[in-house]
């Protein structure tokens, strides 16, 4: 199930909000350009599912976005438990960054954290399958994908060109709560 916690930029341990009320979850992050919703999922994809078979049993909900928003390009993202690079590739996502594009995902396959450091607060929002969100342009965050990885998402860009992260050098994700330490509220 979904989840929202906000912090204070300075404190990563007490949350001034914690929800798992998806329209809440929508709400809060709407009034800062976040687009965050809940679609039913139609296929049940395995985590061997390839870039084609993933974005053809999506077709119509990526109809749908192109509709709605500029992106042009569509790939598919994901870890299983078993890939060989799956701490280091961990870790490079935990550093805070920004893309100079807007980033739209959409689970089908498992779930991951994403941090996002927006004004003096940090939001905390657990992904799960179903779960569309939009990272606008310029948004600083970093994800967690936890230390065995089971995840897929399709990821949506304008621009293939700028794709590349861009590390802020900032220090603040070691100040949060990582994957296993928010565990009840995956659970749950």
């Amino acid at each position: 199930m979904s989840f929202l916690r906000v912090y204070h930029e300075a404190d990563g341990q007490q949350p001034l909000l914690a929800t798992r009320d998806d329209a809440r979850i929508s709400g809060e992050l709407e009034a800062h350009g976040i687009r965050f919703e809940h679609w039913p999922l139609r296929h049940a994809l395995g985590p061997a599912a390839d870039q084609e078979t993933v974005l053809a049993a999506y077709g119509e909900e990526l109809a749908l976005l192109r509709q709605q928003t500029d992106f042009a390009i569509a790939e598919v993202i994901g870890l299983t438990p078993d890939h060989p690079d799956s701490a280091a590739l961990r870790e490079r996502f935990l550093e805070e960054h920004h893309n100079s594009d807007e980033e739209v995902r959409f689970f089908v396959r498992g779930e991951g954290i994403f941090y996002l450091h927006l004004a003096e607060r940090v939001y905390v929002v657990g992904c799960v399958a179903g779960d569309l969100m939009t990272i606008p342009a310029g948004t600083r965050h970093w994800f967690d994908m936890g230390p065995a990885p089971d995840f897929t998402a399709i990821r949506l860009y304008s621009d293939h060109r700028d794709r590349v992260a861009s590390m802020t050098g900032s220090r603040i994700a070691s100040r949060f709560p990582r994957f296993e330490a928010l565990s009840e509220e995956r659970a749950a």
